[in-house]
Order: structure tokens, then C-alpha cells, then sequence
């Protein structure tokens, strides 16, 4: 194709139609006039495109129909106003928008900001290096290295709503009797006394600091779940309002009136947000009164307790779709403005996350079920999170986060849990939350440990990798398509690369006893000490304990 052709193929043709919407409040675009932009984007016949909508990775590369909108909804995880495809194309905007996919055409219809589109080379790897670069460029600093180079484990799974001092030590100990070794440890939601009143529940931890103290003697590092919200039966709730701490209300069911409305005690009043938890106050941390208040609330943890960091849930763009803000950001800048208080925290992670690529955040995948198919999304959505800018990922918890898969009478799978267990061990963490020690016979027991025994070998190369990505942007975990461009990989989603010299092919399939594997050009070596030399498929038969690798000889 000569460079003329490229350049009438890549026209972009477009009727602007500017539609200024009165925006009240920070439903949708805060101080910014939303404008419809109908904006139609050539799609060639071989070109495939990735968005950066971390929750539909296992959709990608992008099917005909595909379409969001990113003002106001990350369906539950990382968010990134851009799309990349493996012909070198890109598209970002500051600002949200909305579009529509199909097989020949990408439609933005809506958008608040200036969109740009360009063509930057040939391939997904181009299109990724020049959008870290130019758009999110990466910050020299990553998570502390803990978070790569030893298993994680989450108390969420075991403990439920019933966080205490007398189990979380149970749990701690049974992780080291059992011989896995010590990590991160994240205590979750309840610990605390009600949500916004951060101080320990004083009937389930008695002895907090204690408590913290065998924690840290044992080998760990300790953080604690955390939320923007504040339950509005609380006397913390009746200080921050008064302060106007809070996403107000727009106006009441009964007037049509723009005016943020007022309590009976002449304060603004809050907008309360339904979350899955209840209905709760959200700070509104585009003021600085909100902020300095969450802020003190961890400081006073970690100096008082020795609190490592925090895990900050929730953040959601869309518990910010309604009321006021002091700052009249948007929703999507809430959830922004929330990532960035992690920056103060080398122990950090996040689930929800808008226009944060390239910074020293641990984000995890949203909760899984405990299913073969959940488990299949893995790789494809830890793709994506790379290729967003989100290289510091965590792939959910072994064998699944969502809880209600593992309530008493439910029907749990050992081979799911040996097979999530090995898909975690060489992605950029790993975290537990179920005790494999309680639930797995001897024999599985025995392959999730030796899964473990893997991570540690490779620990240094993953650190490394996480360096490297904290230096370069370059993402830790890449598709083969990333490395290995126009050889039919688009769609390969069963195996990944770390860093461009290691090929994983995890077993995602229950029940299955031979695995295909797609070897790319050059020579490659398996743990066993077997030579392929690609491009070439090959057929490897894969036991309970085996988690195929192989590593690219120079």
C-alpha cells in the first residue's frame, strides 16, 4: 500500500455536530460542556483493535457490535480512553467518550474532549510504545517489590464479614505451617468499626497493635481494605458534612432546581450512593477537605499500628454519576483523583482505576467466579492491563474472589484451583485468598505448593521485568501478537509472553491432558530441557503438576 493510499484509507470521515448539554454536577463531564462528535473511523479488512476496557479483555481483540461508554462506566475495573490496533492506529482522548464497533468501522458519538487518531507504525507493539509515551508515560517508580516476589494472600475469602484478630492470626500461621511462604497480607472489609470510622472494631481486635506485631514477626507485610464511603448513621458522617465533605445533592424529587440542596442543620446535602454493601456518603475528593481527612485516617494506621499500606476498593466512576462536587470534576476525575492518593503507599492496590497508566499502582482484576470460564479470562484481561498502561496487575484471587462461589454447600473444583494457582505463578503477582491447605487433598495440596516453588525460581525475572516496565513503560505480560506481530496471534489468549524471552501456556481447560502450543520463530526451551525450534505448533502432554514454559534461546 503506498503512503497516498494509507492516507486516503486512514481518513477520517466525520460530520461534526457540537451539542453543548447543560452538565449539572458531576454525572458526566463536571466543568467540561458535553459535545457529540459523530466520528466515523476506516477499519481495514486484517486490522484488529484492543480498547481499554480491562472487564471485556477476553472480548478482544474487538468483534463487530462491540461498543462502550467510557463517561461514567469501568464496569468494575481499569479503565483507559484508548484503543490500539495491530496495524499501528491509535485513538485517545483526554476526556471520555463513547463508540461504537463494528467490522469496518469504529463510531465516536459522543466524546467531551479532543480526540486524537494517528497512525504511529505497523503494529500493536508500535501503537502501545507511542501512546505510553505520549500519553502515559511511565513514572521511574513502581510498588514495592514484595508485591512481585512473593505470594499475596487476601483474609476476604476465608473470613468474609467477619474479619478478627483471633482468625486472621489462624490464617497467618496456617500459611506457614503449611509451608508456603510469608507475604503480603491483606486484612479486609470489617476490621474496621463502621465504613469511615477507621479505627479497628474493638469487639473483633481486641489487641490490634499486638496483633500487627506477630504479623510482621511472622514474615509479612500487612494492608488494610479501605472505601471512599461513610456510613451516614455515624458521628464521623455528621462532621464531614457539616464540612461539605461529600458529593452533594443536585436537588430534591420535588423541585427541578440545579441548586445543590441543604439538611434540616442548613449543611449541603449528601448524596447517598448505593454500593454493594448498602447506601452510603462517598467523599468528594476534589476538595481538599475530604482528602486531608482520608489521608489522616491511613496515616494514623500506619503510625499507630504499622499498617504497610492499603487496599483501596471501590473508587468506581459510577458511584459518581450523580450530585455536586467542590471541584465540579467529573466522574471519571473522582475515580482519578482516588488513585492517586495510593501514590503515597509503595503496599497499594486497586480494583477501579480511570487515567492512571504508567503509575506505581498494583491493580487487580474485579472478582472472579470459581469456573472454568472465568478462569479463562485471566490471560486476555491481564493482556489488556498491560496494554493500557496498568502493568503492575494482579490477576484476581486463586480459584476466584467472588465469595459466594466458596459459602458453606458449595461445589468447589481442586483441579480449578491447582490450574488458577499455575496461571498466577508466573503472571506479575499471585494472590491467595482461599487456604489451599483446607480445601485440597494431598495431591493438589502438592501441585499448588510446587506452583508456588515456580514463582520463587523465576522471582528474580519477574522483579526485573517490573523494573524494567517502571523504567520503559514496556508491560510485563504480553500477548504473542505484542512480540510476534502479523503471524496469526491476534487472537491467541491461552498463553502469554513475559517480557519477550519466557512463553507460559497455563492449562485452561478442566480434565485437559494435552495442550497446544503456538511457538513462535526462533529456539525456544522448555523446563524440562526439550529444544523446539519455530514457528511451530506442537502438541505437549500436561500432568496435574505441569505448567508449560519455555524460555528463548539466544
Amino acid at each position: 500500500m503506498t503512503n497516498t493510499q494509507l492516507f486516503i484509507r486512514r481518513i477520517i470521515i466525520f460530520q461534526i455536530t457540537i451539542v453543548m448539554v447543560s452538565c449539572t454536577g458531576t454525572g458526566q463531564s463536571g466543568k467540561n460542556a458535553l459535545e457529540t462528535h459523530p466520528m466515523a473511523i476506516q477499519v481495514a479488512a486484517n486490522e484488529k483493535w484492543w480498547a481499554g476496557i480491562t472487564a471485556d479483555g477476553h472480548l478482544m481483540p474487538l468483534n463487530a457490535r462491540y461498543s462502550h461508554d467510557f463517561i461514567g462506566d469501568d464496569k468494575g475495573n481499569q479503565i483507559q480512553p484508548l484503543l490500539l490496533s495491530s496495524k499501528g492506529n491509535v485513538i485517545w482522548s483526554e476526556q471520555p467518550f463513547s463508540f461504537k464497533f463494528t467490522k469496518d468501522t469504529i463510531l465516536i458519538d459522543t466524546a467531551i474532549g479532543k480526540i486524537v487518531n494517528k497512525n504511529v507504525g505497523q503494529t500493536l507493539k508500535a501503537a502501545y510504545q507511542y501512546s505510553s509515551k505520549t500519553f502515559f508515560p511511565p513514572s521511574g517508580t513502581m510498588p514495592d517489590q514484595m508485591l512481585f516476589t512473593a505470594p499475596q494472600y487476601n483474609t476476604w475469602i476465608e473470613l468474609v464479614y467477619n474479619q478478627n484478630q483471633k482468625d486472621i492470626l489462624k490464617y497467618a500461621h496456617g500459611i506457614i505451617n503449611n509451608g508456603f511462604p510469608p507475604g503480603v497480607l491483606m486484612i479486609d472489609d470489617t476490621w474496621q468499626e463502621d465504613y469511615g470510622k477507621w479505627n479497628w472494631h474493638p469487639g473483633r481486635f481486641p489487641h490490634p497493635k499486638e496483633m500487627m506485631d506477630e504479623l510482621h514477626q511472622l514474615g509479612f507485610k500487612v494492608m488494610l481494605w479501605m472505601c471512599p464511603f461513610v456510613s451516614p448513621d455515624s458521628d464521623v458522617y455528621r462532621d464531614l458534612a457539616s464540612k461539605g465533605a461529600f458529593l452533594v445533592t443536585d436537588n430534591d424529587q420535588n423541585s427541578q432546581s440545579d441548586v445543590p440542596q441543604k439538611d434540616s442543620r442548613g449543611s449541603l446535602k449528601p448524596e447517598m450512593v448505593t454500593w454493594w454493601n448498602g447506601v452510603s456518603a462517598v467523599l468528594d475528593l476534589s476538595n481538599p477537605v475530604a482528602v486531608d481527612w482520608f489521608k489522616s485516617q491511613l496515616e494514623g494506621l500506619s503510625k499507630n499500628y504499622g499498617v504497610d499500606g492499603f487496599k483501596f476498593d471501590a473508587g468506581d466512576t459510577q458511584f459518581y454519576r450523580k450530585g455536586s462536587s467542590f471541584g465540579n470534576v467529573s466522574s471519571n476525575e473522582q475515580s482519578l483523583l482516588y488513585g492517586k492518593i495510593g501514590l503515597d503507599y509503595p503496599f497499594n492496590e486497586y480494583r477501579a482505576m480511570w487515567k492512571m497508566g504508567g503509575q506505581p499502582l498494583g491493580e487487580r482484576l474485579r472478582d472472579k467466579s470459581h469456573s472454568w470460564e472465568d478462569l479463562r479470562k485471566l490471560v486476555p484481561q491481564m493482556i489488556l492491563e498491560g496494554l493500557m498502561g496498568y502493568y503492575f496487575s494482579c490477576p484476581d484471587m486463586i480459584g476466584g474472589g467472588e465469595f459466594t462461589s466458596f459459602l458453606e454447600g458449595a461445589e468447589l473444583d481442586q483441579e480449578l484451583i491447582v490450574r488458577s494457582a499455575q496461571c498466577h505463578a508466573l503472571m506479575p503477582m499471585m494472590q491467595f485468598s482461599v487456604a489451599p491447605w483446607r480445601i485440597l487433598d494431598e495431591d493438589h495440596l502438592k501441585a499448588v505448593k510446587e506452583a508456588v516453588e515456580l514463582r520463587s525460581k523465576y522471582k528474580e525475572v519477574i522483579l526485573g521485568l517490573a523494573k524494567e516496565a517502571a523504567r520503559t513503560g514496556e508491560p510485563i505480560l504480553r500477548s504473542m501478537e505484542y512480540e510476534y506481530p502479523d503471524q496469526g496471534y491476534e487472537t491467541v489468549n491461552d498463553q502469554f509472553m513475559m517480557g519477550d524471552k519466557l512463553l507460559i501456556a497455563p492449562v485452561l481447560v478442566k480434565g485437559q491432558l494435552q495442550k497446544e502450543i503456538s511457538i513462535p520463530s526462533g529456539v525456544w526451551k522448555s523446563l524440562q530441557g526439550d529444544l523446539v525450534e519455530g514457528p511451530k505448533k506442537i502438541k505437549v502432554e500436561v500432568g496435574l503438576n505441569d505448567l508449560p514454559i519455555y524460555a528463548k534461546q539466544e
